[in-house]
């Protein structure tokens, strides 16, 4: 293994470059790339490009990533953080050797177990035991070293019952635990995993994530991580990177990578903005089907979205209703900027609506506690059924954005300490023998 400044080198990338070329190829099938070849020479409208794509990007490239440099060392555990399309996924296919890049060097000191995507090297019609004996022979291992794993594994992927069974059959879930199983305990010195976390319960979550923290921390084995969970990341990693359009614009702590990407990713709030035309709102959820919406939102009292910790949230909402609804419900969810969970306002009755009506409201409540900081609220209407089962009709996700600012005696250590201050605790004598004051 390579050393550098008296660390061991797990993976260096040098000059990384991965170039497409948009509509070139991809038709599906050799017949398809020759019909879409044959009409580009006749000047002829592509059959298998569907009507209303922009015929401009044909022959274009694009550059998935643009000069990617990393080090990254022996026991490390690397986050890699940045929006959807800023080529981490691609750069991780790279070092799985699943593509080549189009330039640059790939330097890699030991084996890898990669999970890119649920049952990446999985065959569907084999069982999870025979999948177990495939990944590790993949991996350089022998029956013997693989046998000597199989406890393990089985026992902590939580599917013993079905471990004989093939793993088409096995739910999202199941996929996620066996297949993090997998990698977690076979023989590897890095370990590459893409949003894993995504599917699974609570309970599983927990227990890889501390499986990784002791895969990097005990066995001084290699962990890259990339996820959109800001909580995880900041549980697990050492240290961490930001993307953006193919090239790496941050690397360093990991607090510092997560406000970066959330002021990036949030750069279209500003805090002037107090009015929000939300007919045609991009972060409205597209699996409600919009007989109840809200269309406008402002932020009454308010010149600006600053609010001195302690202030009330005062609202004017237009709702409007395609349906008749008997009792519309809102829901009021308070995020912090790196969509970790602060609170919510569970219901509010905003009355009954007919169909074809618009209808302004006044909302306020008080969202008491908060540290400085900025937050995003999210707003869901719901109606409930007799059986008090509740059922989504508008949800926006997020509404808008405050920020909170107050000076404080202390700075504030919301990565360890939350969002939200208590009031300042009563102290007087106590007498142990009395057992009151």
């Amino acid at each position: 293994m390579c050393k550098e400044q008296n660390r061991e080198v797990a993976i260096r990338l040098s000059g990384i470059k991965k170039k497409y070329k948009l509509g070139q190829i991809g038709g599906g099938t050799l017949t398809a790339d020759l019909q879409s070849w044959w009409a580009r020479v006749r000047g002829k409208e592509d059959p298998n490009v569907a009507i209303g794509v922009d015929q401009r990007l044909i022959g274009q490239t694009f550059m998935a990533l643009n000069g990617i440099d990393l080090t990254v060392y022996k026991g490390e555990a690397l986050g890699i953080i940045g929006g959807n399309g800023a080529g981490k996924s691609t750069m991780l296919k790279l070092l799985c050797r699943v593509t080549a890049p189009t330039e640059g060097e790939i330097d890699i000191y030991g084996r890898i177990a990669s999970m890119l995507e649920v049952g990446t090297g999985f065959n569907g019609e084999m069982t999870g035991r025979e999948n177990i004996y495939m990944n590790g022979t993949i991996l350089g291992m022998t029956k013997a070293e693989i046998d000597a794993k199989m406890e393990d594994i089985i026992e902590f992927s939580e599917v013993r019952d079905f471990i004989d069974t093939p793993v088409k059959r096995y739910s999202s879930g199941m996929f996620v635990k066996l297949a993090f199983s997998v990698a977690a305990h076979l023989d590897s010195e890095i370990m590459i995993m893409d949003e894993v976390l995504a599917v699974g319960d609570m309970a599983f979550q927990k227990k890889c994530l501390d499986k990784m923290r002791d895969a990097a921390k005990k066995d001084g084995r290699t962990v890259l991580y990339v996820s959109h969970n800001m909580n995880t990341i900041r549980r697990l990693c050492d240290r961490c990177i930001v993307m953006d359009k193919g090239k790496i614009i941050f690397q360093g702590d990991v607090d510092d990578a997560i406000e970066i990407y959330m002021n990036s990713s949030h750069s279209a709030w500003s805090e002037n903005q107090t009015e929000f035309d939300l007919r045609e709102s991009d972060c409205r959820s597209p699996y409600t089907d919009g007989n109840a919406r809200i269309t406008y939102l402002k932020l009454l009292g308010k010149d600006s979205a600053l609010f001195p910790a302690g202030d009330a949230l005062r609202l004017g909402l237009r709702v409007e209703t395609k349906r008749v609804y008997k009792d519309l419900k809102l829901r009021i969810e308070v995020r912090y900027s790196d969509d970790s969970p602060v609170g919510t306002m569970p219901c509010v009755s905003l009355g009954r609506f007919s169909a074809g009506e618009s209808r302004e409201l006044e909302v306020s409540f008080l969202p008491q506690g908060l540290t400085n900081g900025r937050f995003r609220v999210d707003m869901v209407l719901f109606e409930t059924d007799d059986f008090g089962n509740s059922f989504d009709q508008e949800l926006l996700l997020p509404a808008f954005y405050f920020e909170v600012q107050e000076r404080e005696e202390i700075v504030w250590n919301q990565a360890n300490w939350g969002h939200i201050r208590f009031p300042q605790a009563a102290v007087k004598p106590w007498n142990a023998e009395k057992g009151c004051s």
